[in-house]
């Protein structure tokens, strides 16, 4: 499995000046084969990863968790 290592902060930043969402990247980046994407702090150390799936589908599955899940902790946040 390819690992790709993204620094997080500068990744982020990177959306918001694109106005681009990381499930658009994520998309652009599949192709047949899983990817581990690893992202790191300013220190280099992981912040947390993310395992790209091989196609569209699942990707769109993972997006609808991750969003329920938000949802639902910024619910908690109330």
């Amino acid at each position: 499995m390819q690992r790709i290592e993204i620094k997080a902060e500068q990744f982020f930043e990177l959306l918001k000046l694109k106005d681009t969402s990381m499930w658009e990247i994520f998309s652009q980046m599949i192709d047949g084969n899983e990817k581990e994407i690893i992202f790191l702090d300013n220190e280099d150390k992981i912040n947390f990863n993310y395992i790209l799936p091989a196609e569209q589908e699942k990707l769109e599955e993972d997006r609808k968790e991750f969003s329920k899940q938000f949802s639902d902790k910024l619910a908690n946040f109330n």
